[in-house]
């Protein structure tokens, strides 16, 4: 198993630059590129500019926060491939570093919160991200058939199976939801690990502490043809490689139901 980056001994002086330069980005780099975002979405089709002012948007946060990010990749993943990207989540700018990394355009999952930001909300929902409460259970038919629709545009699609930041890096229980669409789309699921980005600002910091940042792309794993029966299977083995990418532990889970599976699916 790889090794995570080792937590950040960055100096109180580049702590506080970064925590400075990283926030004031995050705030107005966020307004600007949002209000880019929707000027682009107007003259670009199908949220293509969008996704290349969400790239720009990533880069320059980790430039900003003083964040080197370290990319690798099992096998050559085309730019113009589709796939349902599963990645770790263990701190915010996680979403920055796979937004900086990913081979094509994607649209990412997102916490519906994110959508209410006056502008930068307003941004995303013209690039196509699509909402997800994990609150409501009622609106995961309709974010399910979101994704559906945006990879049958041709692009492909990013989320975190845990649902939630981990506090302590661990690998969190995976929801059933992207496997699914993995399997109702026959698209590859690409495992990715994330590492580094706890140990820059963990959950509920507001500190950013400068370092390296890694992120991992797994082989494929092919998905075309496998029944509900494997769901199990499929989820644990998933979980097992994006553990071992990104270099952390797994937690103990219990194996999801088939039942509420294969009601979820239809």
């Amino acid at each position: 198993m790889p090794s995570s980056p080792k937590p950040a001994r960055s100096s109180p002086f580049a702590t506080l630059a970064a925590t400075l330069v990283g926030n004031l980005y995050l705030v107005v780099g966020s307004l600007l590129g949002g209000a880019a975002a929707l000027v682009a979405a107007f003259v670009t089709r199908r949220g293509h500019g969008v996704f290349a002012v969400a790239r720009a948007w990533a880069r320059g946060v980790l430039a900003t926060s003083f964040l080197r990010l370290e990319s690798e990749r099992e096998t050559e993943l085309p730019a113009d491939g589709r796939y349902v990207f599963m990645a770790n989540h263990q701190s915010l700018f996680d979403i920055p570093v796979l937004l900086a990394s990913l081979p094509g355009e994607a649209r990412l999952l997102a916490k519906r919160s994110l959508f209410r930001i006056p502008v930068f909300g307003w941004a995303l929902a013209a690039g196509g991200f699509v909402p997800v409460d994990r609150k409501d259970r009622s609106s995961a038919r309709q974010s399910f058939q979101a994704a559906i629709e945006r990879l049958e545009r041709g692009v492909s699609i990013l989320l975190f199976p845990e649902a939630t930041r981990s506090h302590d890096g661990r690998l969190l229980a995976f929801e059933r939801g992207g496997f699914l669409l993995a399997m109702k789309s026959g698209l590859p699921i690409v495992p990715v690990g994330v590492s580094g980005t706890l140990a820059a600002q963990p959950r509920h910091s507001f500190l950013i502490r400068p370092g390296v940042v890694r992120v991992r792309y797994g082989r494929p794993v092919e998905v075309a043809g496998r029944s509900l029966r494997e769901l199990a299977e499929l989820t644990a083995s998933v979980r097992a490689r994006i553990g071992e990418l990104a270099g952390v532990e797994l937690t103990t889970v219990e194996a999801p139901r088939r039942g509420a599976a294969r009601k979820e699916a239809e």
